[in-house]
């Protein structure tokens, strides 16, 4: 698994199930939080669907604006635990 690949999945969860706008299109460093795309309860979405794709738990004090604010975060964090 791959940088690209997750960047990917993560896109297209997000869009699809998180906005419901499987037209739009996420940058890699576009900050969701600030855009107005995400909120905390989508971030915990979030988290499920990394837990339950790539098999990587992000405890709670790790899944943070601060951490997983753009899908260049996102990614990295899941590849630093992936199998």
């Amino acid at each position: 698994m791959d940088a690209t690949y997750i960047r990917a999945a993560l896109h297209d969860f997000i869009t699809r199930h998180v906005m419901r706008d499987a037209n739009y299109t996420i940058e890699p460093d576009e900050d969701m939080f600030k855009n107005g795309l995400f909120d905390s309860f989508a971030l915990a979405e979030v988290g499920v669907f990394i837990e339950e794709t790539f098999g990587v738990y992000i405890p709670d004090p790790e899944l943070t604006v601060a951490n997983m604010s753009t899908l260049d975060k996102m990614t990295a964090r899941v590849l630093r635990d992936v199998q």
